[in-house]
């Protein structure tokens, strides 16, 4: 960092998706504004655009005034895509185009939440490394299976910045603060805050294996690890079993006593939620998605879809 760089106004700009989380949205800006309260001076300039031009509607109803896209020469140096809700819905041909044009021209490009699965759509994040929330991964693997997410809070590859949302903005922006101004003055923003655990990047968005199933088994814990990484392709409880280092009767047994489930009951479920997570933001078809998450065909899915949801997948989808 150069003295001048630390003297300049830096402009960031933050491109609202209708449905954008306001939390992801406010733990990205905020930072910034205390930032300029803290120094006394503005050293960043914040605008806020929407595909439409109008004022953008959040998830909560919350609308934030916006402008019409930056077009050419628009003096950016970062700009962060902030999304939320349904990959199917987000169809913005001008924003693709946007978006790669100020790439061209050298600016910074983020996502937030959802916000990477339309860098995805424009290209750029081809053999980057990346990050996305953990409820759009499904939609933006199925989309764009060359590209491979990581689950981490936040990651910063040169000129691409992406983060999984939510609280996570604090962090990377900690981090961001630090890079221009020094980490004493991004710890001072982060106290304004009462942020006063920093999460690394690496740090996982979600609860571990063991808090969200309530299981300390070690067995069990493998087993249900296992299940969600091989969602399209099962394995059998034999196979299972010996990843436990257990007989498949134990296993059965663990199921029971740990989960109050049967083997098949719980791997059927994981693979049903997942599928669940594609109908509401994927573009795959139903028959699609059955293939996706293991079923031999489009009526056995919908059959086991109902029995757990209560409705059929084609509801799911229109709701």
């Amino acid at each position: 960092m150069t003295s001048i760089d630390a003297r300049n106004t830096q402009a960031i700009g933050f491109i609202l998706i209708p449905g954008f989380a306001l939390m992801s949205f406010a733990s990205a800006s905020e930072p910034l504004r205390a930032a300029n309260l803290l120094a006394g001076r503005e050293i960043y300039r914040l605008s806020t655009f929407s595909p439409d031009g109008t004022s953008a509607v959040s998830s909560g109803g919350v609308p934030v005034p916006a402008e019409p896209l930056p077009g050419r020469g628009s003096g950016l140096g970062t700009v962060f895509v902030c999304a939320g809700g349904s990959p199917r819905d987000w169809h913005y041909p001008s924003l693709l185009a946007c978006l790669r044009q100020l790439a061209r021209e050298g600016v910074r490009i983020g996502g937030i939440s959802g916000g990477p699965y339309l860098l995805a759509a424009a290209g750029l994040l081809a053999e980057r490394d990346f990050t996305i929330h953990w409820e759009h991964a499904p939609a933006l693997l199925e989309a764009f299976p060359a590209l491979s997410p990581r689950q981490a809070r936040f990651v910063i590859d040169g000129n691409r910045i992406t983060c999984g949302g939510g609280v996570a903005p604090l962090d990377m922006m900690h981090v961001l603060i630090s890079e221009r101004m020094g980490a004493d003055f991004a710890r001072r923003v982060s106290d304004w805050y009462l942020h006063t655990e920093v999460g690394e990047p690496t740090a996982p968005q979600r609860g571990s294996l063991a808090e969200r199933y309530g299981v300390y088994h070690p067995g069990l814990l493998s087993v249900l690890e296992k299940m969600e990484e091989t969602i399209e392709m099962p394995l059998d409880r034999t196979a299972m079993a010996r990843i436990a280092g257990v007989t498949p009767r134990h296993l059965d047994r663990l199921f029971a006593s740990h989960l109050g489930s049967t083997f098949l009951e719980q791997y059927r479920q994981i693979r049903l939620q997942h599928a669940r997570r594609l109908l509401e933001q994927g573009p795959l078809s139903i028959s699609e998605i059955a293939i996706a998450t293991g079923f031999s065909s489009g009526a056995h899915f919908a059959r086991a879809y109902r029995s757990l949801y209560g409705i059929t997948p084609g509801k799911t989808r229109r709701a």
